[in-house]
């Protein structure tokens, strides 16, 4: 401004404002998408479908060369064009857990539950297969299935159906174990009987993160984990092999040709791909140089391939799978979708901890796979039918639903023909029950002396019974809520 501007009485010049930091611009964009309906819904289909390309690029590399047999027939394609295959059953396997109603999954569940049951007792006897020493595989031509891997999902869908309807019960522990903790066992000692270490852990954490959202005091967990590592290692014991591993993972150096020779292999996969990897298609584990990469362990031919980049990707798209799930879980209102959502996300977390965890080194090797990565069919397909399940709870979310039903099904619900999620109604009280449910006790009538008394003392006594009643159900309500829903 001059001098003369400023005899006249000009304004003076505005500040220039100071530009938003891009960060600070990422972060209210970010959260600004997060905040609408179907966010949640997105962010499944999303990872999904990141985690399947990943899975069968790295699956084609892994395989080209131990596929390729001329005695056979076998050509550099043909596992991958088999793992192609399951991908379609699986694709087709998550749009059905999309689509069905959760309600119907809900009362199919104790079905399940006994189909899954037969199953693993049938695998033990001739008509099942033997599979890297386990026999809890049956073969149909071509196909292979794995009943454990249907276990897992038909406990988590049926043990959230039991602890719901005893919901106001369960602070009692006869009410909390029985019948979800005798049913686990059984099936723990079924895959045992294979013997499949690796399914019974990750069935044991199925049943850990039931009990834990259905609110199970934290003192459970503190016995059970004790009880259970006794378990595992009684069972390493008693098994040579498994005394072998155990032995090899806490001297992981000693024995390095026999039964360390996979997680030392792993690790120097891990070391040649440095920062960012040789190549697709050009690492020496291909080559046979670490047995099974295309199972157990593909995590080390990503960190060879693409390197340290390509495992922290991965690593993120898992976090990625916990904070959506868990998102899911704490976003319905419906208790049976909330504990199914939050155990089945635990549950594939906790399984691809597991696998990267013997892969680096951290824990013994088990024989557990990377989900939607490693190849295998039944794994691909429960685990596709595991996410479908979580992107049908993500229009269950109460946005997500008043969202679809005020302004219709969407993109991607016209394309998949999705129907409209209704809303969650609470069950009615059932007659002569207390409000809540299962294992209330009918309402008793009135003491007789009470009956007798003149009607000011009548009055007086309902009165203070109906506050005992009252302050009763504010103490369970507390109890209740001190659960980790």
């Amino acid at each position: 401004m001059t001098l003369v501007e400023e005899e006249q009485g000009g304004a003076r010049p505005r500040r220039r404002q100071r530009k938003e930091s891009p960060f600070v611009a990422l972060r209210t964009a970010l959260t600004a998408w997060l905040s609408r309906p179907l966010a949640s819904f997105h962010l499944v289909l999303a990872l999904t479908g990141v985690l399947t390309v990943i899975g069968i690029v790295m699956v084609l590399s892994a395989s080209s060369v131990s596929s390729y047999d001329p005695k056979t027939g076998s050509g550099v394609y043909s596992l991958f064009f088999r793992q192609l295959m399951f991908l379609g059953l699986g694709a087709v396997v998550f749009w059905i857990g999309l689509r069905l109603r959760l309600e119907r999954i809900r009362r199919m569940s104790a079905t399940m539950v006994v189909i899954c049951l037969g199953l693993l007792m049938l695998v033990l006897t001739p008509l099942g297969s033997t599979v890297n020493g386990s026999q809890g595989w049956f073969k149909l031509g071509v196909f292979t299935f794995q009943p454990v891997e249907a276990a897992k999902v038909a406990l988590a869908f049926w043990g959230a159906h039991i602890l719901v309807i005893k919901y106001n019960v369960i602070h009692q522990w006869r009410h909390l174990l029985v019948p979800v903790v005798p049913v686990a066992l059984v099936m723990f000692a079924l895959v045992m009987m294979q013997p499949d270490l690796g399914g019974t852990i990750t069935l044991a954490v199925v049943l850990f993160a039931l009990l834990w959202f259905a609110g199970a005091p934290k003192r459970l967990f503190g016995v059970v984990a004790a009880g259970g590592l006794a378990g595992v290692l009684v069972l390493a014991i008693i098994a040579p092999y498994r005394l072998q591993r155990v032995m090899s993972f806490l001297s992981p150096d000693a024995d390095t040709t026999a039964e360390g020779f996979q997680a030392n292999q792993a690790k120097l996969a891990l070391a040649d791909g440095g920062l960012f990897g040789k190549g697709l298609g050009q690492g020496a584990s291909n080559w046979g140089y670490l047995p099974n990469v295309q199972n157990d362990f593909i995590f080390a031919l990503i960190g060879e391939e693409l390197g340290l980049v390509g495992c922290a990707a991965v690593l993120a798209l898992f976090a990625g799978v916990a904070v959506v799930g868990l998102r899911i879980a704490t976003r319905n209102i419906d208790p049976w979708i909330r504990i199914v959502a939050g155990t089945l996300t635990v549950f594939l977390v906790a399984q691809a901890a597991i696998n990267i965890g013997y892969v680096v080194g951290l824990l013994p090797v088990t024989g557990v796979t990377l989900p939607l990565i490693s190849s295998g069919g039944t794994s691909l397909v429960i685990t596709m039918a595991i996410m479908g399940v979580l992107a049908n709870a993500a229009r269950h979310e109460p946005e997500a639903v008043a969202a679809l039903r005020s302004h219709g099904p969407g993109k991607f619900g016209r394309l998949l023909r999705l129907p409209a999620p209704d809303p969650y109604r609470p069950p009615a009280p059932r007659k002569g029950t207390a409000r809540g449910g299962a294992g209330a006790k009918a309402a008793r009538p009135a003491p007789r002396a009470a009956r007798s008394a003149p009607a000011p003392e009548r009055r007086r006594s309902a009165r203070q019974q109906t506050a005992r009643t009252t302050a009763n159900r504010g103490a369970r309500g507390t109890a209740n809520r001190r659960g980790h829903w």
